[in-house]
């Protein structure tokens, strides 16, 4: 199943996001759906992993789609669908 952010744009690894107004990156998703037998998943179930290293350092969140202090910044060419 795939995360997405309160604006409906789908989340993915390398994404720039603002975590509570601090600048961060998406370091990973992790995808039950997609990948049921990762040992990350089986243990703590799906959501994506932002790293930002001034405050948080990494958080796992996964009810995305109601986190309203995650926002995407930017995206790279390579994550882009159309690229």
């Amino acid at each position: 199943m795939p995360f997405f952010y309160q604006t409906g744009d789908e989340i993915r690894k390398g994404d720039k996001v603002l975590l509570h107004g601090q600048t961060g990156e998406i370091a990973f998703v992790a995808d039950g759906a997609a990948n049921p037998d990762d040992s990350f998943v089986t243990r703590h179930g799906g959501g994506v992993m932002i790293r930002e290293p001034k405050v948080f350092g990494n958080l796992f969140v996964t009810d995305t789609q109601d986190y309203e202090d995650l926002e995407l910044v930017s995206r790279a060419a390579i994550n882009s669908p159309t690229a």
